[in-house]
């Protein structure tokens, strides 16, 4: 039986020409690095990111009401704090998460749109030792 591997990427989108604004949020605000995208797709538009040993496709495209969706990209990261207080800065509103044991997350709406998840996986003291 064959078996998948690994997750390769994922793809969200942004509207058409709207790639500057998306390069200020994900690389500016976010931190993540744009990496080179293939030339035989560079005419799609869009560009493509580094997130640990995966990637984040960024490509274009109109007529998606983004708000209307619960898809959406999780982010783990290591201080959920300072990403919180970090986002309310850029004036971004955070939702709060339904718990999970086990995590602390929270979500916020990109500038189009598109839903995004920050979690930290906190272990118990239990774990710890």
């Amino acid at each position: 039986m064959p078996t998948i591997k690994a997750l390769h990427h994922v793809q969200i989108s942004i509207p058409k020409g709207a790639e500057e604004a998306g390069r200020a949020f994900y690389c500016g605000v976010l931190g993540l690095q744009e990496i080179e995208k293939p030339e035989a797709l560079k005419p799609r538009g869009g560009f493509w990111l580094q997130v640990g040993d995966r990637q984040a496709h960024v490509g274009t495209e109109d007529g998606v009401d983004r708000h209307a969706t619960k898809a959406h990209i999780a982010y783990e990261v290591d201080d959920i704090d300072a990403w919180r207080a970090k986002l309310k800065e850029q004036g971004i509103t955070i939702v709060e998460a339904v718990p999970i044991p086990g995590h602390k997350r929270f979500e916020f709406r990109d500038p189009f749109g598109n839903r995004v998840e920050l979690t930290q996986i906190i272990l118990s003291s239990q774990e710890k030792d």
